[in-house]
């Protein structure tokens, strides 16, 4: 636990440290999911991080003008202690809607893989289930992967709708040769585990590889999104034939 700095105050400029209300205190709390839920907060680092973000903070801390910088760099998870930090709302962060293609996480536990699939999203216009058993995707490490996605991206429960395709290591026919026209949900498993038979779906897709045993998650998402565009633009392409070439 973050203890105070200052004998006249916890870190925070020209403020006396109040009892129950330390800033240090505080920030450390929410480095922990059950506090970021309880209290329904959770920090961003980094001015970048805090410049994508799409709501205002509940607060926002800047070095050497309204905190120390010591405390920040006491409180920060990132390598290099940021210059600003700011605390958030999660209920500010986009609810679940209804995309053409979604990514349903089933216990992905690594925070990094989170977010970077939420980025991935993002890039595709996709949406994010999360089951029980994935990373917060408000946790530091899973905000830095997602580069301020989570800003941007749908993200709710585990309930894959339209056609539910499972992506596996080794079964199912190959992703490319897929039917992926209409709603798509793509189930996602943490890769050591992958998904159980019990987890309900319409087929299974593999990424066909060659030497390695499997892709990483994020890496397998990214492909299936990818996947999916490509024959949502292939269907709205006109067709070549007929069309008269002013070349030679």
């Amino acid at each position: 636990m973050a203890s105070c700095l200052l004998k006249d105050g916890c870190g925070r400029i020209g403020t006396p440290c109040s009892s129950g209300h330390c800033i240090a205190r505080s920030l450390r709390r929410l480095h922990e999911r059950r506090w970021r839920e309880k209290l329904g907060l959770f920090f961003v680092e980094g001015e970048d991080a805090v410049a994508a973000a799409t709501a205002e903070p509940v607060d926002l801390l800047v070095a050497g003008e309204d905190v120390e910088p010591r405390l920040l760099a006491e409180v920060a998870t990132a390598a290099h202690p940021p210059r600003v930090l700011a605390v958030y709302r999660r209920v500010d962060l986009p609810g679940l809607d209804v995309r053409p293609v979604t990514l349903a996480l089933w216990r992905v536990a690594d925070p990094g893989n989170v977010g970077t699939l939420i980025r991935t999203a993002d890039a595709f216009g996709a949406s994010v289930q999360l089951s029980d058993g994935c990373a917060d995707p408000t946790a530091p490490k899973a905000l830095r992967a997602s580069a301020g996605s989570i800003w941007r991206v749908p993200i709710g429960p585990f309930a894959p709708a339209g056609r539910r395709v499972a992506l596996t290591a080794h079964a199912g026919e190959p992703l490319a040769e897929t039917d992926l026209g209409g709603p798509v949900t793509f189930l996602l498993g943490a890769e050591r585990e992958g998904l159980p038979s019990t987890v309900e779906r319409d087929l299974d897709a593999r990424i066909p590889i060659d030497s390695a045993e499997s892709l990483n998650v994020a890496a397998a998402g990214a492909i299936a999104l990818y996947e999916f565009r490509r024959q949502a633009q292939t269907e709205s392409s006109p067709p070549s034939h007929g069309v008269r070439s002013n070349h030679p």
